[in-house]
């Protein structure tokens, strides 16, 4: 069942036990510059992790080959043993090279190495959800997921994965996914400016499956619109802020998992929680994705 509230409230996918808070954290922040190596001060990295749990979020995503097993090594230490509602969610399907690179990774050896490297590194003997990290660097590729899924649903079966999702897929690589595992997520990205999942977005909120989206805030080029400086203006937050609480409006199953490594930045995504956006500002946001561009 999902809450009423639009922009607050718990939502659990069907079919599940899972109750996810809509505001979660995102973990790739957590390493050094460019998700690779330690960061630069462990101390403010933990106080994130334990200031996310103090403001209420019950879902971390995270994987493996942030850092490479950076996120994972500061989660557990920051918060083990683990708050009982608290849903870490990670990915499989890439690793990283010596030299930082990223490489898909989804033979049945790399696949199973790396969920047994998340149970060890995180401390757990069972992973709440796994996404299958498909696609490209640009985006979805459309090619068959049956193999690498088929590999994560064995494991599933064995203990090791309580449920499955997938990340940067299509509308019919998740058609063929259901024919071999149920699915409880889709992480993609989208934010005010990326709507090219508009049409994918309400067939999965109308199955009951929760839509993560990556990149909330415009990635590695973050949103810049005059509209959305306007509207943020109007409701009396950050156009950041804003952003976030657009999606939040957007549709009742997303879950957002904006990172940072600040406290301060993070209690300020928090907060986009409690903003109410009139219809008339939803509709001036809209036509961000239309019209504006986003430097």
């Amino acid at each position: 069942m999902t809450e009423t509230s639009q922009t607050g409230g718990v939502f659990t996918p069907a079919g599940t036990e899972l109750a996810f808070r809509r505001m979660g954290y995102g973990a790739m922040q957590l390493p050094g510059p460019h998700v690779w190596g330690p960061p630069k001060d462990e101390a403010a990295a933990l106080a994130v992790l334990r200031e996310a749990i103090a403001l209420g979020v019950n879902h971390i995503d995270t994987a493996d080959f942030y850092g490479p097993q950076v996120s994972n090594r500061l989660i557990r230490e920051a918060l083990h043993p683990y708050p009982d509602d608290l849903i870490l969610v990670t990915k499989v399907g890439f690793e990283r090279g010596d030299d930082a690179s990223w490489r898909v990774a989804q033979s049945k050896k790399q696949l199973t190495r790396a969920v047994h490297d998340n149970l060890r590194n995180l401390g757990l003997e069972r992973l709440d959800v796994v996404n299958l990290r498909l696609g490209g660097p640009q985006g979805p590729v459309e090619r068959s997921l049956a193999e690498p899924l088929g590999i994560l649903a064995g494991l599933q079966k064995e203990g090791l994965i309580r449920h499955l999702g997938l990340s940067t897929i299509t509308p019919v690589q998740f058609e063929e996914a259901k024919l071999i595992a149920p699915i409880v997520c889709v992480q993609n990205q989208y934010n005010l400016a990326h709507r090219a999942d508009d049409a994918f977005l309400d067939t999965l909120a109308q199955s009951g499956v929760a839509y993560v989206p990556y990149f909330p805030l415009g990635g590695f080029t973050p949103l810049q619109s005059s509209t959305l400086d306007e509207a943020a203006k109007a409701v009396g937050a950050t156009p950041m802020q804003t952003a976030l609480a657009w999606l939040l409006h957007r549709s009742p199953n997303i879950l957002l998992i904006p990172g940072t490594s600040s406290v301060e930045h993070l209690r300020q995504n928090m907060q986009a929680a409690a903003i109410s956006l009139s219809p008339e500002i939803m509709a001036l946001l809209d036509t961000i994705g239309a019209s504006e561009a986003v430097a």
